[in-house]
């Protein structure tokens, strides 16, 4: 994980399975639900995605096309940071809320129906985004200043 200053560029929901995604312009992140109610925010370890901006746009560059973040599917965007294998058990604080990284998230065979090649694209280096556990309930809003911290 390398960044110094982090920002929340996007906050994304669905509500029903294979839906597209809805851009929201600020939430909440609960424990109970994850980010907005979202169909997967049930409490667990995969409860809420963030995906790095700098890591899709090098996705997309070796896939070959640029499409929205949304088309990833995942529930927060984060600039100016990169995830990597150190970055599991770090806390990310946006807004109010505190979210546990608990895992890489795998790219699914969505991802190839929107692009092919993009899975494959995003399976290097982290490119695919975290998978994250609300601790600490809270707004978040676009635009948010983000820090990471690694629990004591």
């Amino acid at each position: 994980m390398s960044a110094t200053t982090a920002t929340l560029s996007g906050i994304a929901v669905r509500k029903k399975t294979k839906q597209p995604m809805v851009l929201l312009d600020r939430s909440t992140a609960t424990c109970a639900a994850g980010i907005g109610n979202d169909l997967r925010g049930k409490p667990g370890r995969r409860q809420v995605t963030v995906m790095s901006a700098e890591c899709w746009q090098q996705a997309c560059n070796e896939a070959g096309r640029q499409l929205h973040w949304q088309q990833r599917r995942a529930n927060l965007l984060i600039s100016g940071l990169q995830f990597n294998a150190q970055s599991i058990g770090s806390v990310i604080h946006i807004g109010e809320a505190q979210l546990l990284i608990t895992r890489a998230t795998d790219p699914c065979r969505r991802m190839d129906q929107t692009l092919p090649g993009l899975s494959q694209a995003l399976a290097k280096d982290w490119r695919g985004g975290v998978c994250c556990q609300v601790i600490k309930d809270g707004a978040i809003t676009v635009g948010d200043n983000i820090t990471i911290s690694k629990p004591s």
